[in-house]
């Protein structure tokens, strides 16, 4: 099993391009099984989690290829085979779940595994089954799998979120397009990622209105054609490699950003004492004078600050100046990176979603173990921020949401390096 190592203590400067977003992409990809005619992706993150999901559609009878080195993929749903998603490749990814609504929607009938995915906490997916309950699915949930029929078609419908979340949104969205009538979804998530979607469901023939706010209302289509798509930037990464020079000193600009899509984050930054400024490229940021301010953060859905981007900023603020209290508020069990970062003498205090972190002057390099996804990336901004050496090891988790990390960075100046197993 692959690891990092990390040898501390170099400020960053240069450039670094944003991949386009995986959470985007694995969303935008099931749509193709919404048409007969080809979808193309255009800006594709070249990732394990991208090439789980080619291989997912795959197994349905769907075609699935990558061109352009990784970073366009062409689709085709013309000649399905299979309505079943098995659990042998479901188990390994969440966003898996996205295949059911397309598939009742289409074909009036889906199984499909319960998912798997980082272990961040329970994470259910009952707010998918309600929204399709509502537009007339019939469900039931036996031997880990959900067995899903519309025999009539999916019917429009008005259905309320209890809580805002983006994959049941997501898989809302794509059944109701090929709905009969109206369907109306409140407290709906407002993700980038969602508006991303839609752009391209419409580009498909799709009706939508809405996306971006929290009432999304789709007029439901006989069928959908073909499109080809851009991917939105990642603004996951993005915020990531914002963080790099926060934490080690230098200046970097992040190709392909903009302040649309990171402005809570970008707000707390400015409060740590970093700069941010945008250019005709993307964002410029920088860290010039000593150590960083301690601020508080709570995570909240979009445009609150991101979950995703808690662990690394927790790295940040570890070396900061003063006590900073985060709270997590979208998932349990998400501080599991905490007790690695303290293994490099981070000092931090974890009671239940919150965790307060008071700064050390320095932090000091040690082998730590990626927990998760975010986890991982946020322990190598540790080790480059660190004195001495950090290897992380798990670091599979990595390969899911980031391409080519120890590219990116060692080209504006940090050692590091992937230690082969």
């Amino acid at each position: 099993m692959d690891s990092i190592l990390v040898r501390g203590g170099q400020p960053l400067n240069g450039e670094i391009p944003i991949a386009g977003a995986k959470n985007a992409c694995l969303t935008l990809m099931p749509a193709t099984l919404l048409s007969e005619e080809p979808l193309t992706l255009t800006n594709a993150p070249r990732l394990s989690d991208i090439a789980t999901m080619s291989e997912l559609l795959r197994s349905l009878g769907a075609e699935a290829t990558a061109m352009q080195d990784g970073k366009v993929l062409a689709l085709s749903s013309h000649n399905l085979s299979s309505q079943h998603a098995d659990y042998d490749i479901v188990r390994k990814m969440r966003a898996s779940i996205l295949v059911l609504g397309p598939l009742l929607a289409r074909f009036g009938q889906a199984e499909v595994s319960l998912p798997g995915g980082c272990a961040i906490g329970a994470r259910p997916v009952d707010l998918h089954l309600k929204a399709l309950e509502a537009m007339g699915a019939k469900l039931d949930l036996r031997d880990g799998y959900v067995h899903a029929t519309a025999p009539q078609g999916l019917r429009g419908a008005q259905f309320r979120f209890a809580f805002a979340s983006v994959g049941a949104t997501e898989n809302a969205l794509m059944a109701a397009t090929l709905a009969k009538g109206t369907t109306v979804l409140e407290n709906a998530a407002r993700e980038p990622e969602i508006v991303d979607l839609a752009r391209c469901l419409r580009a498909m023939g799709a009706q939508i209105d809405g996306e971006g706010t929290s009432t999304i209302t789709i007029e439901g289509v006989d069928r959908l054609g073909g499109a080809t798509h851009r991917v939105v930037t990642d603004r996951i990464e993005l915020g990531t490699y914002m963080l790099a020079p926060a934490i080690t000193g230098g200046e970097v600009e992040c190709l392909g950003g903009s302040m649309e899509l990171v402005g809570a984050f970008a707000e707390k930054l400015h409060d740590a004492g970093i700069e941010i400024s945008e250019t005709k490229r993307g964002l410029k940021v920088a860290r010039k004078n000593g150590r960083v301010n301690a601020v508080d953060v709570a995570t909240e859905p979009f445009p609150g600050f991101p979950t995703d981007l808690q662990a690394q900023m927790m790295a940040l603020l570890c070396t900061a100046d003063g006590t900073s209290v985060l709270e997590e508020k979208i998932f349990e069990n998400r501080f599991m990176h905490a007790p690695e970062l303290m293994r490099m003498g981070a000092d931090i205090d974890v009671s239940g979603g919150t965790a307060t972190v008071t700064g050390v002057e320095r932090l000091k390099g040690a082998p730590v173990m990626a927990t998760d996804l975010r986890a991982s990336v946020s322990l190598i901004l540790a080790g480059l921020a660190a004195e001495g050496e950090t290897v992380v090891s798990r670091v599979y988790h990595l390969d899911r949401g980031y391409e080519h990390v120890e590219t990116k960075l060692s080209a504006c100046g940090a050692q590091i390096e992937r230690i082969a197993a």
